[in-house]
């Protein structure tokens, strides 16, 4: 096959997947004889080359994340195409976005190890949160008196955050400076409107539960859940965490 009409098929398929493409994936298109049998994979890898070098001067790029390629809008052109939806991205509250960096530069780590941290127990809404948006999982139990299960990021957690691995996570620092400045906002706001007597402290997503101060380690899920062969390499976030609190869901990784 012409390799004009491969970069064609390679490109048609980036653009219709609801999510990220693999190379494998990729290779799988195409029937047997239309690739090079002994480099297939090569081919494509210089397609998706030749696809990411065009857009360089396009309001899209083709991105690689942990899941694999995907055409997305670049992050300055955000501001005018998010006009599209009239809903507003959530807000994240300083709880949930603790939770969440505990979670990425600690992991796999138990509740108890996150409250023990914070000094507050962890919210079972905020966990529930980050698990229904496929950003933390379930990765084991700690061998510990009731077994208590352990969390770490996952793929989509990095796509998300347009990330390959989770060793392009920014310095701890920079996320401490992110959440600062929404600690202050929260804190002139409840100084302002004082939260009925019974409503939490924190809050995951506005509108949600909140929590209590940690008295111990959570027992946490007792099943044992093995952690998939290629979960350390790829369990994938980025300087774009700043995006966590400032806009939606970015169908990039």
């Amino acid at each position: 096959m012409e390799a004009e009409q491969i970069r064609r098929i390679v490109e048609a398929a980036l653009l219709a997947s609801d999510g990220p493409l693999t190379v494998a994936n990729l290779v799988k298109l195409f029937a047997p004889g239309e690739l090079d049998e002994d480099n297939a994979s090569k081919q494509v890898r210089e397609v998706l080359k030749h696809l990411e070098a065009e857009a360089a001067e396009r309001g899209v790029e083709l991105k690689r994340v942990a899941s694999g390629y995907r055409f997305q809008v670049r992050q300055e052109l955000s501001a005018w195409v998010s006009r599209l939806w009239d809903e507003k991205p959530p807000r994240y509250t300083r709880a949930l976005l603790e939770t969440l960096a505990l979670v990425a530069y600690k992991q796999p780590v138990t509740r108890g190890d996150i409250e023990q941290v914070r000094g507050v127990s962890v919210s079972q809404n905020i966990m529930r949160t980050l698990l229904e948006r496929d950003w933390i999982r379930v990765v084991g139990v700690k061998e510990v008196p009731g077994r208590p299960a352990l969390y770490g990021t996952t793929k989509a957690f990095l796509a998300y955050f347009n990330l390959k691995s989770l060793d392009e996570l920014p310095p701890l620092a920079e996320i401490r400076a992110l959440i600062e400045p929404q600690i202050v906002a929260e804190e002139e706001a409840e100084a302002t409107n004082p939260a009925p007597a019974g409503d939490a402290e924190n809050r995951g997503v506005e509108g949600e539960g909140g929590e209590a101060p940690a008295d111990g380690e959570d027992g946490g899920i007792t099943a044992h859940v093995d952690l998939p062969e290629e979960a350390a390499a790829d369990t994938p976030a980025s300087a774009e965490v700043v995006q966590l609190h400032t806009s939606g869901s970015n169908p990039a990784s």
